[in-house]
């Protein structure tokens, strides 16, 4: 048995080992802040070891086997200890993970950050899978430290998230979830945040996350440090200027490199047809079986459909498929599974295609044209990681050879041109075609594969690269084993548009055989549309006013001093020579504004609006607008629709009505002055937006207890209810209760069987009944008076047994 402790002496020697303890972490923690003061920026730094580095993030990056530092590491590092903004770019694969997950945990040591701090560092990502390999990165360096961190991404529990959420000191997250949680979660404060790191900046900063990652920007602090990395980095103003950059250091490791790739990446491409790109993929995987590859596709159905036809096909090597529309459970062992695997095939899209780390890649399949250099070089980053070896192929369709060549050479992507040996090439077009005629599900895939793709080319930027009516969209159908090439709405529409906006008579004049069909159908009665009558007319806009100064009112022809030439000339005018036609004529002075009106305006005068006639021509004078000229039978119906007539009188102004009854405009600008006298519009603005702050938290107040309100009369209505239903079932048991101590009364027939068992009470008499019993009888024992009574006389049966039984 341990001796007993003396009081009074076990603890002051604790007290002093704890005073002790904590002197000398403050005494290296001082010297810590020195050494990062006094950190050379232009000194390159090869080892972890050389830098000033906490005890627990020097044990965490020894315990992860992490020695030498590379060189976006080598060079971000120093700038991001000294709390300056970065822009960071390096190639894929450098170490641009290490490169900002070490000064988050450097930065919140030395500010001795706990957890009653809340908030400390936030690191956004575009997709789940990279978060994912973030957060173990970050659990595997940061084991020996006390903060707390977590991972943030769409998927899963949002409550569970919500709980926990409060107590993180780091925060590892995609956009989305990110924003879901600053609007939704109470106790979530960011007020406090030192840092912000943007991991794939540049696909983080493009349209489709702009207006989230510009929500979560208004709740964080402005006053922080920002870091952004990518292997394409973005250097647009109006991107820098959202995320409240202050001189950001921009690091560039390899932009003067000849190559945007790792130099040990060997690229290739391939012309290959559409129509044939299934059977070359097919050919390669059957040529490749012990290798790790990763193929891209342009959408989720061409993945799932790809994935399915050559899954049954049965290659010998084991395939996966990746792509957004799966659930975050299958997403995550999909991507443990091809991580653990020696020998595979990913079928994945564009969410694969930034940041993740895959073990041993050895090919790059890139089926489907990218939309840009970008996306090529996050591609084929998949492979060649930390300076080992990869291969990557490119499949180029004909038409897009050119444009897309042109933008590689642009972006200093060195790429050659391989061929694909014949002997090795096989169609798999036949077998996917009997698949698609014994399978439904199957076709109706390729049905949606197809309709994706072609949606994906049109959709494209890039008109130069991506030609849409170049493509041999049926024999694409027919290769991946469709009947024929399904409908697309889109296309037919442009095509249709087309068909639309060209002339009737030009189709009609193209048609070679229109001479000879016009010969056969003499005898038969054509049929004459207005589009007949229309492309017959000849300069009727021209000679509309000289054929009616030419004839008289009552049809006869008016002498004139022209030349018959002259209108012979005009008549057979041709119809291409109207090189500047001119819809309607008139002569100089005849419409004027100041005109004399006839007798007939003067009669009409007070008509609205007022009609004027001048030399023959009628205009309409409109309240603030030029006059309308009636010069035609189609605007001389205008007037008898004042609706119509609405279009030519402007707009209307709205008025609205004060509590004095005074008439205002719906949106008035107030006095200059009397704004500027109320002083500094910065100052009114934050003044306006506290108040609104201030009346919306009263209103949520308010609306919250009106739900409670509505929840706790809910909550009576039902307890009321419930009391209702208990005593109508407690009503109805008393009743049956009741009813069951009645006597039963059936139907019976005298002297049957049935009367002694069902006899009922017989009703009291206010006689005393009077039994006999017989002393002499073979019984001994007398029956009593009960007994003799136990049967009363109710019928004319019941007299005679009692009277034969007295009688002996």
């Amino acid at each position: 048995m341990a001796p007993r402790a003396v009081k009074g002496k076990s603890k002051p020697h604790q007290e002093t080992g704890r005073v002790l303890k904590r002197k000398r972490g403050e005494d290296s923690l001082a010297t810590l802040i020195k050494q990062v003061e006094d950190l050379d920026l232009k000194t390159p730094v090869k080892n972890f070891s050389d830098l000033p580095l906490s005890e627990p993030t020097a044990k965490g990056l020894a315990a992860s086997h992490f020695k030498t530092l590379t060189d976006i590491q080598s060079r971000a590092i120093n700038h991001a200890f000294k709390g300056r903004d970065i822009l960071g770019a390096a190639k894929t694969g450098s170490g641009k993970t290490l490169a900002f997950l070490v000064p988050i945990l450097e930065n919140l040591y030395r500010k001795k950050w706990t957890e009653l701090d809340g908030l400390g560092a936030l690191v956004l990502s575009p997709t789940r899978e990279l978060a994912i390999q973030i957060f173990e990165v970050l659990r595997k360096i940061g084991r020996y430290h006390n903060f707390s961190a977590g991972l943030i991404i769409g998927g899963k529990s949002l409550r569970e998230e919500q709980d926990r959420l409060g107590r993180m000191n780091i925060l590892v997250c995609t956009p989305g979830r990110m924003l879901q949680h600053l609007d939704q979660t109470a106790m979530f404060e960011t007020n406090n945040l030192q840092m912000l790191v943007l991991d794939e900046a540049d696909r983080i900063m493009d349209m489709g996350f702009q207006k989230t990652v510009d929500a979560i920007l208004d709740h964080l602090p402005k006053q922080r440090q920002t870091m952004l990395f990518s292997a394409t980095q973005t250097k647009k103003v109006g991107d820098l200027a959202r995320l409240s950059l202050q001189e950001p250091e921009y690091v560039s490791v390899h932009e003067s490199a000849a190559s945007a790739t790792p130099s040990t990446l060997q690229q290739h491409y391939t012309v290959t047809p559409l129509p044939q790109k299934l059977d070359t993929l097919w050919s390669f995987i059957r040529s490749n079986l012990k290798s790790k590859t990763v193929v891209f596709l342009s959408s989720g159905k061409q993945v799932r459909y790809v994935y399915e036809s050559l899954r049954q096909l049965q290659p010998g090597i084991s395939l996966l498929h990746l792509h957004g529309r799966q659930k975050q459970g299958g997403r995550l062992d999909i991507t443990t599974k091809f991580s653990q695997a020696q020998h595979a095939v990913l079928f994945a899209t564009d969410v694969v295609a930034r940041g993740l780390d895959f073990p041993a890649v050895d090919w790059v399949i890139q089926m489907d044209c990218p939309e840009d250099a970008d996306t090529y070089i996050h591609r084929v980053g998949r492979t060649a990681r930390y300076e080992r070896v990869g291969r990557a192929v490119l499949f180029l369709d004909p038409s897009e050879e050119k444009g897309f060549l042109k933008q590689l050479e642009h972006r200093k992507v060195p790429i050659e041109n391989i061929n694909i040996k014949s002997n090795k090439q096989q169609s798999i077009k036949n077998q996917l075609q009997n698949m698609c005629f014994k399978d439904p599900e199957l076709k109706y895939l390729g049905q949606k594969a197809f309709i994706s793709y072609v949606k994906s080319i049109y959709v494209q930027k890039d008109k130069e690269t991506f030609k849409i009516k170049e493509l041999p969209l049926e024999e694409y159908a027919a290769s991946l084993g469709l009947p024929g090439a399904p409908r697309i709405k889109f296309i037919k529409g442009d095509d249709a548009k087309e068909r639309k906006n060209e002339s009737w008579r030009m189709a009609q004049m193209s048609d070679d055989d229109s001479d000879a069909k016009t010969k056969d159908k003499k005898d038969e009665k054509e049929v004459r549309t207005r589009y007949d009558r229309m492309f017959e007319r000849r300069n009727q806009g021209v000679l509309a006013e000289h054929y009616s100064k030419l004839i008289n009112d009552d049809g006869t022809m008016v002498a004139t001093d022209a030349p018959k030439d002259a209108v012979e000339i005009d008549d057979e005018a041709d119809e291409d020579a109207d090189f500047l036609s001119v819809k309607r004529r008139f002569a100089a002075g005849d419409a004027e504004l100041g005109g004399k009106s006839d007798s007939s305006d003067s009669e009409d005068s007070d008509a609205e609006p007022k009609i004027k006639d001048t030399k023959g021509v009628k205009m309409v004078h409109l309240d603030g607008q030029d006059p309308l000229l009636i010069d035609s039978k189609r605007r001389e119906k205008l007037l008898k629709s004042k609706k119509k007539l609405l279009k030519f009188k402007g707009k209307g102004t709205k008025l609205v009505y004060d509590d004095d009854g005074n008439a205002h405009e719906v949106y008035e600008m107030e006095d200059e002055d009397m704004f500027k006298a109320r002083g500094d519009a910065n100052t009114q603005r934050e003044k306006f937006l506290e108040g609104e702050t201030e009346r919306t938290r009263q209103a949520d107040i308010e609306d919250k207890e009106v739900m409670r309100e509505k929840r706790r009369e809910k909550k009576e209505k039902r307890k009321a209810r419930e009391r209702a239903e208990a005593e109508a079932e407690a009503a109805m048991s008393e009743e049956e209760d009741g009813l069951s101590h009645l006597p039963h009364v059936p139907f019976e027939i005298p002297g049957s069987d049935s009367d002694s068992g069902s006899e009922r009470e017989p009703r009291p008499s206010k006689k005393q009944r009077v039994s006999f019993a017989e002393p002499d009888s073979d019984d001994d024992k007398p029956k009593s008076k009960s007994q003799a009574s136990a049967k009363p006389i109710e019928t004319l049966g019941d007299l005679e047994a009692l009277a034969s039984g007295l009688l002996g």
